[in-house]
């Protein structure tokens, strides 16, 4: 018998509203089973994150792809409180972001993000950047239930 599978839950923490469309749309090409939430900064992903007002009875996500560059909370702050909480530290942090400085690689994954992945700029490339990333992070990769 095989296991159903289910969409995988995806938190996207982006405050640019050109870059949340593009990502639901590129996800949407690439045929990616799953459910999208956004917040747009880092206090609501912490608040997502933690089921508190206004995200209380919220499903906890599989997966984040975070911005570094955000309002209220930057994006390193929250990859740093998200790794350093014994009750959110197992959810897989992926930067998605349009640095490609080498300081900001080397920050995030000595913060512990699980993968650092610079926006292409056209929209073909981010459609491939995010079939490859469904082909890993959701295909191969098993998520803690």
């Amino acid at each position: 018998m095989i296991p159903e599978v289910r969409p995988i839950r995806i938190l996207l923490v982006e405050d640019s509203p050109g870059d949340v469309h593009l990502t639901r749309e590129a996800l949407y090409q690439a045929k990616v089973a799953n459910e999208l939430c956004v917040v747009g900064d880092g206090v609501e992903a912490l608040q997502y994150l933690r089921g508190e007002d206004p995200f209380g009875g919220r499903e906890r996500p599989d997966l984040m792809l975070l911005d570094l560059n955000l309002p209220r909370k930057d994006g390193r702050e929250v990859l740093e409180e998200v790794k350093n909480d014994p009750d959110l530290m197992h959810i897989p942090v992926i930067v998605l972001t349009t640095s490609s400085d080498e300081a900001d690689i080397l920050q995030s994954y000595r913060l512990h993000a699980n993968a650092f992945v610079t926006k292409p700029v056209g929209f073909d490339q981010f459609i491939t950047a995010l079939q490859q990333f469904e082909g890993f992070w959701l295909q191969v990769v098993r998520f803690a239930q």
